[in-house]
């Protein structure tokens, strides 16, 4: 009886041992992506790797992060990188650019990492708008990997008030703390409120900006037309605006409410949230 009882012990020990690396596994991804409980949000960030020491994961918006931790010296300078940036973390997507911009925004204010380059092509994969090229300079491969990882995080979050069908798009970001991401892509004022409403076709963009100004007192920072050099001539009009907080939230939520009524008119589609409203 004591011998069957064992054995029974020993057997379910076994099977605990042979699990213990999934949920191994499923911890870390919990420990890297916020649970819907905390972020409020869906996270569908992805750090199952490939096989590669670069390789750190994807998320939303075909969005991919990588991370070289000791960039050949050649490329360093074609890419005017700081010599003291040893490692760099990589973030490439083909759908959004504001979402990942405002994502990185929050990565370079929890590591020790810097931007060193925003570029926004001309993609959205055969939409109206742009992906993005975001690069992290670090002089530890760790500071460059957390910052690509928190990157990824957030963009369930600021993929959240980007609304699109067929016929076009529109996009709202909000932070109340601008950091370097920001000033770096759009001239934000650092450690201010910060907002963007982006409308594609280009003309929803410019009726945005005119109801975002017209509903609060803030202080306009640019506008991007297809034209100027702000958009890489994709068909989109972007409005970037800092102020009280209250004050960019309210031109925010103002422009959101015009935009998400225009764009129906174009193929009858209802506007919906990417993910869940954050603004």
């Amino acid at each position: 009886m004591n011998e069957d009882l064992m054995q029974k012990i020993m057997g379910e020990v076994m099977k605990k041992m042979a699990d213990a690396p999934e949920v191994q596994k499923q911890e870390v991804q919990e420990e890297k992506c916020e649970s819907k409980e905390e972020a409020k949000v869906p996270c569908t960030a992805n750090f199952t790797g490939c096989g590669l020491t670069e390789f750190v994961g994807t998320a939303i918006g075909s969005t991919i992060g990588l991370v070289i931790a000791n960039l050949d010296a050649g490329i360093h300078e074609a890419l005017k990188i700081d010599p003291k940036y040893r490692s760099i973390g990589i973030i490439g997507d083909r759908t959004g650019a504001g979402p990942q911009i405002f994502a990185a925004d929050e990565a370079v204010k929890a590591t020790n990492s810097e931007i060193v380059l925003i570029e926004l092509p001309r993609d959205t994969e055969g939409g109206a708008g742009h992906g993005s090229l975001i690069i992290f300079g670090a002089e530890d491969v760790s500071d460059a990997r957390r910052a690509v990882e928190v990157t990824l995080k957030e963009l369930d979050r600021t993929f959240g008030d980007v609304y699109g069908t067929s016929a076009g798009h529109l996009e709202f970001q909000y932070t109340a703390r601008a950091s370097y991401a920001l000033n770096k892509a759009f001239g934000a004022p650092i450690g201010k409120s910060f907002g963007i409403t982006v409308g594609a076709p280009a003309a929803i963009g410019v009726l945005l900006a005119d109801t975002a100004v017209k509903a609060a007192n803030v202080d306009v920072v640019g506008v991007s037309t297809p034209g100027n050099g702000g958009t890489s001539f994709s068909n989109e009009v972007i409005l970037t605006f800092s102020g009280d907080s209250g004050a960019v939230r309210q031109a925010i939520i103002a422009a959101r409410e015009v935009g998400l009524k225009v764009l129906k008119t174009l193929d009858g589609t209802e506007p919906t949230s990417t993910t869940v409203p954050y603004i």
